[in-house]
């Protein structure tokens, strides 16, 4: 209970360092000492306002960490800055520490991952799976983040376009991945909302909505994945769907088309259908194309092809599918169930176990591993 505790004050607790004067990476290394000090006492002596404990010893680690005469210097004068004991200020800086993390001075690639890394609390690997590229690389990014960042202050927020990313990324994380963010990014994307009035904040809210709506319906009780086709739609949450494409609607009536708001609109496609087989996927396929259009990512191609192989049948899916790399993640499951479709199971039961050894988590691998299993059974009848 600590641990999590914890975790949901961090970014609160950066923020305060950060607009009291301390560069980011120093400010990120007293933090993390502090959150260790708090595992290691908080057990047997939990303080009455965690958050300005965390605060308090934070800014200490930050002082004594300060090693240099004119950092000494600086520390001497910021002495008289430390939290005062008592309760700390139950302000929320959570979304305000992503807009410092999108700073000017970094790139929007580079924001992005050092604000998933610093405040999202996603690992390093997280992160290159996300971009497709290998650990290493992401880790120098980060790494080359921290360092342009550590001799500027952090008082120039960046821009709405890289926040946003970095809620979608944190979003998608706790959606499909090991750390469940989910809640969480819904809940910072809707303080965005509420103060700022721009399509494409509103496209990523109706997106969030509803794809959660479908959370509760996306796993069996012993834990294993439920493809979409296959959930029970009496479990989705319809007031999340409806709240979500109110929002959608609102959003797209402006016509300033954006890619979340064209993912949002695939998304109440799949929510508007009352079974799989009654799915609108020849409006899906239209909606890729504009979302093709706007990003060009292999990642949404590789999603176009599996609705062309809905809309059109398995052939012209696979043909899609054929223009892209089969290094892409996903692809070999993609290929496997386009080629069972197509009636080609020794191809399928293959790829299928192909998918598997690439899974990025464990559900998703038990997952494909008993497709492979089924497809093979069905291979020895």
């Amino acid at each position: 209970m600590h641990e999590a505790l914890i975790r949901s004050l961090t970014p609160s607790v950066l923020a305060v360092l950060v607009r009291r004067g301390a560069d980011f990476a120093a400010a990120e290394d007293a933090v993390q000492d502090a959150l260790v000090e708090a595992v290691r006492v908080w057990p047997a002596d939990p303080p009455r306002d965690a958050k300005g404990w965390l605060v308090t010893v934070a800014w200490r680690k930050f002082l004594d960490a300060t090693r240099s005469d004119d950092a000494r210097r600086r520390r001497e004068d910021r002495v008289g800055e430390e939290p005062a004991p008592g309760p700390a200020p139950a302000a929320d800086d959570t979304l305000q520490l992503y807009f410092l993390c999108a700073h000017p001075s970094l790139t929007p690639l580079s924001a992005v991952a050092l604000t998933l890394r610093a405040v999202g609390g996603l690992t390093t690997r997280q992160i290159a799976q996300a971009y497709l590229v290998p650990e290493a690389t992401m880790a120098q990014r980060i790494s080359r983040a921290k360092r342009t960042v550590s001799d500027v202050r952090l008082d120039q927020p960046g821009d709405v376009a890289t926040v946003l990313r970095v809620l979608y990324l944190v979003f998608n994380e706790g959606y499909s991945g090991d750390v469940d963010l989910a809640a969480e990014a819904i809940r910072l994307n809707r303080q965005l909302a509420a103060a700022i009035d721009h399509p494409e904040v509103a496209g990523l809210l109706a997106l969030m909505l509803l794809h959660h709506a479908r959370r509760a319906a996306r796993t069996a009780p012993d834990g294993s994945l439920v493809p979409l086709a296959e959930q029970d739609r009496g479990r989705w949450d319809t007031k999340l769907i409806a709240e979500g494409v109110g929002i959608l609607q609102t959003a797209l009536a402006r016509d300033r088309l954006g890619e979340f708001q064209a993912q949002a609109a695939i998304a109440a496609l799949h929510a508007d259908a009352p079974t799989a087989d009654e799915t609108d996927w020849v409006q899906i396929v239209e909606w890729y194309d504009e979302l093709t259009r706007l990003t060009d990512s292999p990642v949404v191609r590789l999603n176009r092809a599996v609705a062309v192989g809905e809309a059109d049948g398995p052939r012209p899916g696979l043909a899609a599918l054929a223009a892209l790399d089969a290094s892409l993640p996903r692809h070999a499951a993609v290929a496997a169930y386009l080629h069972e479709r197509d009636g080609d199971l020794a191809t399928a039961a293959r790829l299928y176990a192909e998918a598997a050894q690439k899974a990025p988590n464990l559900a998703e691998r038990d997952h494909l591993t008993r497709q492979a299993a089924r497809i093979n059974a069905r291979g020895c009848r």
